[in-house]
């Protein structure tokens, strides 16, 4: 009897790790399978990210005629597989191989993009003065949990010095929030949702690099989740500059970063399967 209760614990604690170590792995598979495009199914009806990128640049052209955009923004990278198997990256006249930056092949109606040629705004927020009126929020790196954003921990900016930011520095709804400096936080992201913010508006501090995608073509929630997952996250630490506990993520790291880039309608499937098998795991 008392080796069969032995035994039996030993079953128990056997479990006990099984179930600890499968509630962090799953997720972290469930990420990967979503961004390699194993997660949905392709579907051809739903056209290819070639044709997303299309719609993306005349809506960037359209800007530049208005006046809102840089014509430096129009100087897109091409992204392709060449006829060796290999990836190269044509901007202007110049083609490079880059196929050591690429982490893992995706599927035929995906492409590979830079964040920034998929974003209307990519920039680290101000150094803000503080005050005790509570009116308008700074979103800093401890607002920014994995487990989401929370506005109760944010504190609050000089009423009068809001004047001195230009309107694109105000969040916007589901901007990505990134945690750009300090050992620790560094890497961890947030979205931005103005419904759990009570106040009238919020801006970022001079630590949180505010994305803001196209987000007619690009959904926030698809890039939250490829910058979680394991992926991004292993080699953060590598992509960042500075000293050991002074790390930081330029502005310019993060708008080069490489992004695998499905059709619109996949990114939402995807997004819709991966928060409904995430709700399994809990």
């Amino acid at each position: 009897m008392e080796h069969l209760k032995k035994k039996l614990n030993q079953l128990l604690e056997k479990k006990i790790e099984l179930d600890n170590y499968l509630g962090k792995q799953l997720p972290k598979a469930i990420l990967q399978e979503a961004i390699q495009g194993k997660l949905v199914p392709q579907i051809a009806k739903e056209g290819t990210a070639k044709n997303l990128l299309e719609q993306i640049r005349a809506e960037k052209q359209k800007l530049v005629k208005e006046g809102k955009l840089k014509k430096s923004a129009l100087n897109d990278s091409v992204i392709f597989k060449g006829d060796d198997n290999k990836y190269y990256e044509k901007i202007g006249e110049d083609t490079v191989c880059i196929d050591d930056e690429i982490p893992f092949d995706i599927p035929v109606n995906w492409a590979w993009v830079r964040l920034d040629d998929i974003c209307s705004f990519i920039h680290r927020g101000k150094s803000p003065k503080y005050s005790l009126i509570k009116k308008y929020p700074v979103v800093a790196q401890k607002c920014n949990q994995w487990s989401g954003f929370s506005i109760e921990k944010a504190k609050f900016i000089e009423p009068q010095s809001i004047s001195s930011y230009k309107e694109e520095y105000i969040l916007q709804d589901v901007d990505l929030m990134w945690n750009s400096t300090g050992l620790g936080t560094l890497g961890r992201m947030a979205i931005y949702y103005k419904k759990l913010n009570p106040y009238e508006l919020a801006v970022a501090d001079s630590h949180v690099t505010v994305i803001r995608p196209y987000k007619q073509y690009v959904v926030s929630e698809y890039l939250y989740y490829y910058f979680a997952s394991n992926t991004v996250q292993s080699v953060i630490e590598d992509k960042s500059d500075g000293s050991t506990k002074q790390k930081e993520l330029s502005t310019k790291t993060v708008k080069s970063y490489l992004v695998p880039l499905p059709p619109m309608e996949e990114q939402m499937r995807i997004v819709e399967k991966v928060e409904e098998l995430t709700q399994l795991l809990k």
